[in-house]
């Protein structure tokens, strides 16, 4: 029976082992599909020839999220993606889908070209603001990586739809054709004849611009009978993770019927900062309406907003239909090293396998322990590794290549690419680490580092509470078990704000709201749960 099952094993690992430069790039062999998925290969006409039959109208616009006045054409991946991915364990709000068709609706009036949006921008070049009713606006410039412009783009576009403004993205090379637009018959990319060149770069927190300065220095009031037209052509607000806790004065009462009189905001952060919008009673009522499961605030904007470009789908298509398929169970472990003082890779494996002994994570090697093989069909595992090494792929693979495993599953190991280092102003860069959060959120069981955005998204899209590995960041292991099982889908705001809306006060955020906690991985920061 052991050599029966080694055999298997060797076929498999066979067809499987990983391309030298970039899976993405391969060709289907037909003798693959049959080797690897055996008497399962038919299963591919079955999923691809009918979608509308495998999944109802309802599943595929992610049951409301998604306007299907869209072309199919331009971004296959809007109607597709849910064929890859678990049905949500979230309902959708209606009201929630109400304000997305409102927003959708009000984008296209006043959006890039729009005439509304042309009035705006002489009102910009004339250096004044005026009172307006029709259009406002928020700019946001992007900064960092792709895993940070994401949560920070879900929470910009939130408080764009709390305070009914329209929200643009300041569209650097790195980040074209990485994802479709994700409103009907109107763009959010901000147009490049914009006055304002390069937001991330000029605007800092030492702006005289920002929302904090312009208080501190007394270029404008909090008194309720300051004019629209006596402000400054536009606000800057800073909502930079070192920072982020200084500018969140912006959501206090006071300060909100000021920000709200500006047409123009410009927008700068790296964070999570959602979560926070739970703590300003005026926004308060309607997110309860928008998200009555509070951890589902990300999952939703976040499908909503997030469609991969078609090339960035074909990568994402081409991967899964290839490895994954086929698999009963598919498991995604995100490993994430920083570059500066890194543990060795001895010690961060070690703490991996620590972890999924504790937790039954991946499968157990050992002597096969079943008795009729024929009565119990052998049970296909897909592990997926993600990281810009390859180490931990060829260890884990070797393991389950040299050793069988104690149900007798058959495990294949897969990295998607091992890039070394991390260049988050190259285009295609960004274009295959957002097909690896896809295929990551594909997986069945997730596993994610420590205070890693690219681990948020991908589990937020799955709707799936990871495995948190806590302590592969550090030389030193942090106390406390090596990972954890998150109580949330959500991603952690790791620089919560000062509740400062009173002179000399501050209040922990955790203490004002109860649905907001610690985080697992980050103890200063703040989560929703439910």
């Amino acid at each position: 029976m052991d050599k029966e099952l080694e055999e298997k094993n060797k076929g498999w690992w066979q067809v499987s082992a990983r391309l030298e430069k970039s899976i993405f790039g391969v060709i289907i062999i037909s003798s693959f599909l049959v080797i690897f998925f055996g008497s399962k290969s038919g299963s591919l006409q079955f999923l691809f020839q009918g979608t509308d039959k495998r999944i109802g109208e309802k599943e595929k616009l992610l049951r409301g999220l998604l306007n299907p006045d869209f072309d199919d054409h331009a971004c296959v991946a809007r109607y597709k993606s849910s064929l890859y991915r678990r049905p949500s364990p979230f309902e959708v709000s209606p009201y929630l889908v109400q304000r997305l068709r409102e927003y959708e609706n009000y984008h296209k009036k006043c959006g890039p070209h729009s005439e509304f949006y042309k009035i705006a921008i002489e009102q910009l070049k004339s250096g004044r603001n005026v009172e307006s009713t029709d259009c406002k606006y928020t700019v946001f410039a992007q900064a960092n990586g792709l895993g940070n412009r994401m949560v920070a783009l879900v929470s910009t576009f939130l408080y764009s739809l709390l305070t009914n403004r329209i929200l643009l993205v300041e569209m650097t090379e790195d980040s074209k054709n990485v994802f479709c637009e994700p409103f009907p018959k109107s763009s959010w990319e901000l147009p490049s004849d914009f006055p304002i060149k390069r937001l991330a770069w000029n605007f800092q927190r030492e702006s005289p611009e920002s929302f904090v300065n312009l208080l501190e220095n007394r270029s404008i009031s909090l008194h309720a009978n300051v004019s629209a037209e006596s402000l400054p052509p536009f606000v800057f607000f800073d909502a930079w993770s070192n920072t982020w806790h200084i500018h969140s004065r912006i959501f206090c009462k006071d300060h909100q019927k000021i920000v709200k009189k500006f047409t123009w905001m410009i927008t700068k952060s790296d964070c999570y900062y959602a979560p926070a919008l739970f703590l300003y009673p005026e926004f308060e009522n309607e997110l309860r309406e928008l998200f009555p499961a509070k951890e589902s605030m990300f999952h939703h904007l976040g499908r909503y907003l997030f469609q991969p470009a078609n090339p960035v789908w074909k990568m994402i298509e081409r991967f899964y239909q290839t490895y994954l398929i086929n698999a009963d169970e598919k498991i995604g472990l995100q490993i994430r090293v920083v570059p500066y003082e890194p543990p060795s890779f001895e010690k961060v494996y070690g703490r991996i396998i620590e972890c999924s002994e504790k937790e039954k994570l991946l499968p157990e090697v050992g002597t096969p322990n079943f008795n009729d093989s024929e009565s119990n069909p052998t049970k296909r595992t897909a592990i997926v590794v993600f990281s810009l090494f390859s180490e931990y792929y060829e260890k884990i693979k070797s393991t389950y290549y040299e050793n069988s495993t104690v149900t007798g599953e058959l495990v294949a190991v897969f990295q998607p690419t091992h890039e070394v280092l991390q260049n988050s102003f190259a285009q295609f860069h960004n274009q295959k680490a957002l097909a690896e959060m896809y295929l990551l959120s594909y997986c069945d069981k997730i596993a994610i580092t420590a205070m890693s955005t690219f681990g948020y998204i991908a589990h937020g899209l799955a709707g799936l509470q990871p495995w948190i590995l806590r302590t592969l960041f550090w030389q030193i292991p942090k106390p406390g078990p090596v990972c954890v099982r998150s109580m949330s889908v959500e991603p952690c705001l790791h620089s919560p704000p000062f509740l400062e809306c009173k002179p000399n006060t501050t209040v922990d955020p955790a203490e004002v709201v109860p649905y907001l906690r610690s985080c697992e991985d980050f103890d200063t920061g703040i989560k929703l749960f439910d």
